[in-house]
């Protein structure tokens, strides 16, 4: 039986109930050994009065009988007495079959007593039979007394089995006074014999012999059941053989034996009186012995009975002592285990979480409060909550640190990722200014490659921020259309060349939203194109539901197994905090974290025929019409319905979109026309007007163009220069003193900087502007030589 995972309660309890269990049996067990006896004395009293006495009348009764069927078969004819005392005999036999079969006497009997009973009651139904054969002389004088003989041995056997008292000097006692019966039964023999040869003038053959024997075992019986007499009751016995009769039956009884048959002169009259006298006294001697004995049964059961009680109440009283004290001492034990699990548990499961989750939300924890001391005693169980209170303590001291480090390791993160965001806005604004300085064709599509690897970088170093756990600095004030906010995310993907638009339908998103759900696509989208084979297309579109804005963007890859797209699911839905160790899975963090803040939905489900198709619902309240489009001027309000945006969109090229014009830089209304100008050699550039009425720029390349090496030098010199002067500005910008960012006047609030959506229409076009934090003013990035040659 395996105890080792028994509850502390049930381990206690299994303690308690072997030892009390065995100390119960062995009370009940000195009880009981107890309780017998005293009952076996109550029970002598029981056993007298309803086998005792009725059994010495039956006895009596028989050894008349007897006597007087020997007489009838020494003469020749029937005697009316032995009729009459057959009467008497029967109703003896009655009362004693009464008393045997009822239910006080079985009671009270024991199983040897029980067969003893059950042998008379079978002797004394073979009384008719033997009857039948004396009447019929069927049977001799030494035959009839055998036959009767045997019935009184078996009462005498009863009575003996009557003697089993607890008692040594009372059952010593008993079957002396059963001895004394049966010697008074063999001289109830020898008066049968010498009654038959009296009558038939001689003794049959044997009979002498038997009588001689008859007289010894009767005498050595007397003598012998004398000596295991109390004193008194011997001393009673002497003075009733020193009587009369009993002398003058004794001389008989020597002139029988010394005769060889009858004597001549044998006083039939004295034999008969003083038989008569003897036997009557012996029977008055056994009946008083007998009640004396039952006498000093009771008193004696009575004081068994007493002491029974008193040790039974003592030994009850013990094991309920021994009860109490092992279940106060199990409690206690149970309670203060029960209280060190308690504070272990909860310190697992609630105190130690709590605390982790109040220093990652920044509050101050006091170790000693949140561990306080626990005192469990001084026994080894106390040493124990002792031994836990420092575990606790430390737990709580390692978790602090560890959430400080964390937080110090935020921070390290939060300041790299902003000074790489600088950096990158002051890139991106240099490349802005020589993309539009820039007119040649080979040099404009390697300064748009640059721009889409910056804007990309700038994802990234986003990515930090988030993990550090602040938010990234881009926002816009208005509303962005979401087929702008969808290419701005496609802008910031590797492998835009293989993003397919389609359906997008009209609607916009709140400014404040924009930047973190172009993050949010960007990551899923470039997630598809990953994980799909590079010959596949990954399909963007975008639609009105009812509880919102929802975006579809399928990938054509293997897809995923239903437990890994499970697990993915439940990190969407919820803002997972860093695991370092998930490091694969960062895309999904960043998305579940920008999905958090804005309450944004996102679900992968498994596509037809394959691959998988990521759903991300926008909630209602980001959503807003779309806004319009077409010039910002005074002349917006003029802007026709074709000037609208179409819904929807073809296949993105590889061109990528003109820069939109600052505001103080706008161009003039002449630029919208197609207007031809030299890029280069072989090559051209025209701006031509967009779907959506804004400019295009379209490359004309022609025959390839051999550089010589100075002009790719003095190219390189200008773009090199060229940061540097942006570089300058920026530090410039950041000395000089203005109102702070948020603080610009209500009218027309600005942007530090502004950056278009990158491939396709952008949220420049459109009329909403995108800002970004500036460089920071403290740290000003040092000019190389080449930058300061330049």
């Amino acid at each position: 039986m395996n105890t080792r995972d028994w509850p502390i309660r049930a381990k206690l309890t299994a303690l308690v109930i072997g030892p009390v269990t065995a100390l119960l049996a062995l009370w009940i067990f000195a009880t009981t050994l107890t309780f017998g006896p005293a009952l076996d004395l109550l029970a002598a009293r029981t056993l007298l009065y309803d086998l005792g006495r009725p059994g010495e009348t039956v006895v009596a009764e028989l050894q008349r009988e007897r006597r007087l069927s020997v007489i009838q078969l020494a003469g020749d004819t029937a005697l009316p007495a032995l009729a009459e005392q057959r009467l008497r005999t029967d109703r003896a036999v009655a009362e004693l079959r009464r008393r045997v079969a009822g239910d006080d006497l079985r009671d009270a009997a024991d199983d040897r007593l029980d067969t003893r009973l059950d042998q008379l009651v079978g002797a004394l139904d073979a009384l008719p039979a033997g009857r039948g054969f004396i009447d019929g002389r069927q049977v001799d004088r030494s035959g009839t007394v055998g036959l009767y003989s045997g019935m009184i041995s078996s009462a005498f056997q009863a009575f003996s089995a009557m003697a089993t008292l607890p008692d040594a000097d009372l059952n010593r006692e008993a079957l002396a006074l059963t001895a004394l019966g049966r010697s008074r039964e063999l001289l109830g023999q020898t008066d049968a014999l010498l009654a038959g040869a009296l009558t038939a003038g001689r003794f049959a053959e044997g009979e002498h012999d038997q009588l001689v024997r008859t007289i010894d075992n009767q005498r050595f019986l007397a003598e012998t059941a004398v000596a295991d007499l109390p004193a008194a009751e011997r001393t009673a016995y002497r003075r009733l053989t020193e009587g009369e009769a009993f002398v003058r039956l004794s001389a008989l009884q020597d002139a029988l034996i010394r005769a060889d048959g009858l004597p001549p002169r044998l006083d039939v009259r004295s034999w008969e009186s003083s038989q008569a006298t003897v036997q009557e006294g012996l029977r008055e001697f056994e009946l008083s012995g007998a009640d004396g004995l039952a006498e000093r049964s009771v008193p004696m059961a009575v004081g068994i009975l007493v002491r029974l009680a008193a040790a039974g109440v003592l030994g009850l009283l013990a094991i309920v002592v021994c009860v109490l004290v092992a279940l106060r001492v199990g409690r206690s034990l149970a309670r203060r285990l029960t209280g060190v699990r308690t504070a272990a548990l909860e310190m697992a499961e609630q105190r130690l979480p709590d605390v982790v989750a109040r220093l990652r939300r920044g509050e101050e924890v006091d170790v000693a409060r949140e561990a306080p001391e626990l005192d469990h005693g001084g026994d080894e169980i106390g040493q124990v909550g002792h031994a836990f209170n420092e575990v606790r303590r430390t737990a709580v001291q390692a978790a602090v640190d560890e959430v400080t480090l964390r937080r110090g390791l935020n921070e390290v993160f939060l300041n790299i990722a902003r000074r790489g965001q600088g950096l990158v806005h002051r890139q991106l604004a240099l490349l802005d200014r020589l993309e539009r300085r820039t007119e040649d064709p080979d040099e404009l599509a390697g300064l748009f490659q640059v721009d889409h690897l910056a804007t990309r970088l700038r994802r990234h170093a986003e990515d930090l921020v988030i993990l550090a756990g602040a938010a990234p600095g881009r926002g816009w004030r208005n509303p962005v259309a979401a087929v702008d906010v969808i290419r701005g995310a496609i802008s910031e993907v590797e492998s835009y060349d293989r993003i397919d638009v389609g359906v997008v339908q009209p609607a916009g998103v709140l400014g404040r939203a924009v930047g973190d759900v172009i993050h949010l696509l960007a990551e899923l989208i470039e997630n598809a194109t990953v994980f799909s084979p590079p010959d596949t297309r990954v399909d963007v579109s975008g639609q009105a539901v009812p509880n919102g804005y929802a975006v579809e963007i399928t990938d054509r890859g293997l897809g995923m197994s239903p437990r890994v797209r499970e697990d993915a699911n439940r990190k969407l839905a919820r803002s997972p905090e860093f695991d370092p160790a998930d490091s694969a899975r960062l895309g999904h963090f960043v998305v579940g974290r920008l999905a958090a803040r804005h309450g944004v939905r996102v679900q992968l489900r498994p596509a037809t025929p394959g691959g998988t198709t990521v759903v991300v619902l926008i909630p209602t309240d980001l959503v807003t019409d779309e806004p319009a489009v077409g010039p910002t001027g005074p002349e917006a309000g003029a802007a026709t319905g074709g000037d609208r945006r179409m819904a929807k969109v073809t296949r993105l090229n590889t061109l990528p979109r003109p820069k939109a014009t600052r505001p103080g830089r706008e161009r003039p209304e002449s630029a919208t026309p197609v207007v031809p100008f030299v890029a280069g050699r072989g090559s051209s550039v025209e701006a031509a007007p967009d779907g959506d009425g804004l400019p295009r720029r379209v490359l004309r390349r022609g025959p390839p163009a051999h550089r010589p090496p100075e002009e790719i030098r003095r190219t390189m010199s200008a773009l090199q220069a060229g940061t540097a002067r942006g570089r300058r500005d920026g530090a410039r910008a950041a000395a000089t003193p203005t109102a702070p960012a948020g603080h610009a006047p209500e009218s027309e609030p600005t942007a530090p900087a502004t950056r278009p959506l990158g491939p396709g229409p952008t949220g420049d076009e459109a009329g909403a502007q995108c800002v970004e934090p500036a460089p920071p003013a403290s740290a000003p990035e040092p000019l190389t030589a080449t930058e300061r040659d330049a």
